[in-house]
């Protein structure tokens, strides 16, 4: 399976919520990846051009570095031809989700995209795609504490989209 993180700009949240997935990944180990976990790829693009070829911002680097997860990314521009080479888009917030959606060549590609908060724990302690959730804030232009809100964030989403994948209901 092939997961794509998408932000505005592929510097702040959908690089960290790419090096953060792989991180637990890779925290799992290849043998204890059930269903769709196993082989997953992940990557991440923005919906626009402004950071293509650029590394993530520096105040994530600093928070992903004090985390202890290694973080390899260049910008990158999501395009209508990703549809096609990804099963599922994890967009950061409803503005991600809308500006997919319009890029979208059909519904076959818009049913792919999916908002990270809805695998974020809710009040019975579990949320699934498909259900509102809360958007992940864009950090850009903030202090240094935005972005360890930001992961923060994440990873609880993160944990749960894997615990998601890997339960089969993604099929």
């Amino acid at each position: 399976m092939r997961l794509c993180f998408v932000c505005l700009g592929n510097i702040c949240r959908s690089p960290a919520a790419e090096a953060l997935t792989q991180h637990l990944l890779d925290e799992r180990g290849e043998d204890d990846r059930p269903g769709d976990l196993a082989g997953l790829q992940v990557s991440s693009a923005g919906t626009g051009p402004w950071h293509v070829g650029e590394e993530p911002h520096p105040h994530m680097l600093t928070e992903a570095r004090r985390r202890g997860i290694p973080v390899d990314h260049r910008g990158y521009q999501f395009s209508t031809q990703d549809f096609a080479d990804v099963d599922l888009i994890v967009a950061m917030d409803a503005g991600n989700v809308d500006d997919l959606a319009g890029l979208a060549p059909d519904e076959s590609a818009r049913v792919k995209i999916v908002r990270l908060g809805s695998f974020a724990p809710g009040d019975d302690g579990h949320r699934w795609a498909g259900e509102e959730g809360d958007d992940v804030p864009d950090p850009y232009g903030q202090p240094p504490r935005a972005f360890a809100e930001m992961f923060d964030q994440l990873e609880p989403a993160c944990r749960g989209l894997l615990d998601w994948l890997g339960s089969g209901r993604a099929r």
